[in-house]
């Protein structure tokens, strides 16, 4: 990966960016400008060479962003409301972010002829019924509007075909990718998670190290594809990268298929995984497992989704990818992360 691209990075400090600056720093030669409104998650990004961070608001930073966009070669913006209890309770502050700001940035990539990396979403299958969701034969099956829980999902289908189409009429360089629950260290932090907003991995986590009962969702019964970052990442720079185009115009589901677990099975294997840290044995020896109703946990407006398991053929055959680490290693090194003090992004780059 030496070929030299600038890519910008809108929405740096989530998650999925500020992994994805880390492995583009590590990794490439590419030039990398960073752009959101905390810089928390990548402090070890920060000074580093080939590496411009501005702090800012993407619905008010418009001309920044569109000069950014004009001087890059890959578009990447990450910037979105991804927690189903903010579906439900603030749909329109949802629609505001996830769909008003990106339409403008997929505008600008259109209007200055630059690539642009779309964060879709495993919630764009719904209600799927097929028993493995492929991105071009699978029907996208949402709830009724009532439903709130679907106002994402279906943003994010728009803004799909929306590139879609820009890309098959106007000539729009595009990749659509699509993750699959992806977990590992800096999800969120599990110190000050806020019940039924935080993701599950999360809050389970915090629940178990302080004592508090684990509340399972219509008792732990769906099912999800987890997949660790890292594997994420190799995935994602293969499509940055784009050798000989082979992810223009494409859809990829980014996901493990082989790590499908329900919900229960995730909790149980957590409360076995904390209680071998010093300090947090006894919590974990203790903590409760009970069940609650998802009208009770998010409200009215939430619907549940049985299983997501990705179709992964099409990322294999065109970008020689696959997933290789099983959740109990992935929930390991995501709990030395946060238990342990152990950071083994910073200890690779070290050696």
């Amino acid at each position: 990966m030496n070929t030299s691209k600038n890519v910008l990075i809108l929405g740096a400090n989530g998650f999925i960016g500020s992994s994805l600056c880390w492995a583009i720093l590590n990794r490439t030669n590419w030039n990398l400008t960073a752009f959101d409104m905390a810089d928390g998650k990548i402090q070890h990004c920060l000074g580093r060479d080939r590496f411009v961070f501005k702090k800012g608001d993407v619905t008010k930073d418009t001309d920044w962003i569109e000069a950014q966009i004009e001087k890059s070669d890959v578009v990447l913006p990450l910037v979105a409301i991804a927690t189903p209890a903010l579906y439900v309770k603030d749909p329109i502050r949802v629609y505001n972010l996830d769909y008003e700001s990106n339409v403008s940035v997929i505008k600008m990539c259109v209007k200055h002829k630059k690539r642009i990396i779309f964060p879709s979403t495993s919630e764009v299958y719904g209600m799927c019924q097929d028993s493995s969701f492929d991105e071009y034969s699978s029907n996208l099956t949402l709830g009724p509007i009532p439903k709130e829980r679907w106002i994402y999902s279906c943003i994010k289908q728009l803004l799909d075909r929306l590139i879609w189409a820009y890309g098959a009429h106007e000539g729009l360089d595009f990749t659509l990718v699509r993750p699959f629950n992806f977990i590992g260290p800096k999800l969120d932090d599990v110190k000050n998670p806020k019940e039924g907003s935080s993701r599950v991995l999360t809050q389970f986590i915090h629940n178990i190290i302080n004592g508090k009962s684990i509340k399972l969702v219509d008792g732990g019964k769906a099912r999800r594809s987890f997949t660790f970052i890292d594997d994420a990442m190799d995935c994602l720079l293969k499509i940055i990268e784009n050798k000989n185009g082979c992810a223009s115009g494409q859809i990829f589901n980014i996901g493990n298929p082989y790590m499908d677990f329900s919900i229960k099975q995730l909790a149980e294997m957590l409360v076995e995984l904390v209680a071998t840290y010093p300090g947090y044995a006894e919590a974990a020896k203790n903590v409760k497992i009970e069940d609650v109703s998802s009208k009770d946990y998010y409200g009215e407006g939430y619907q549940d989704v049985a299983y997501r398991i990705p179709s992964i053929k099409h990322a294999e055959e065109l970008l020689g990818w696959k997933p290789k680490t099983d959740l109990k290693t992935a929930l390991k090194l995501t709990l030395d992360y946060h238990l342990a003090g152990k950071d083994y992004e910073l200890e690779s780059a070290r050696a």
